[in-house]
């Protein structure tokens, strides 16, 4: 299957402003995952979520992974809640 068919786009650093940077000799490209969608998780959600099931989300969207599982809460609520009106 392809990556769009994950709900998921890859870009590639020269398609992200890099085209002018040589890259250095021991460098591998690499490649950013963007999901194509916005997780849908409720407050209460996040508070019972399993640390394994963050861990995945915050690398999914190239977040940090560290910490532990009462920061990574806090975290995952603060970068993917819309504050309340």
């Amino acid at each position: 299957m392809s990556s769009a068919a994950h709900g998921v786009a890859k870009v590639s650093p020269m398609a992200n402003g890099q085209r002018g940077k040589q890259q250095h000799a021991n460098e591998r490209p690499s490649y950013f995952q963007m999901p194509l969608h916005y997780p849908r998780y409720a407050k209460a959600d996040y508070e019972t979520m399993p640390e394994w099931k963050l861990n995945c989300l915050l690398k999914e969207y190239g977040l940090p992974v560290s910490g532990d599982l009462d920061y990574k809460r806090k975290f995952a609520m603060g970068a993917f809640l819309w504050p309340s009106h």
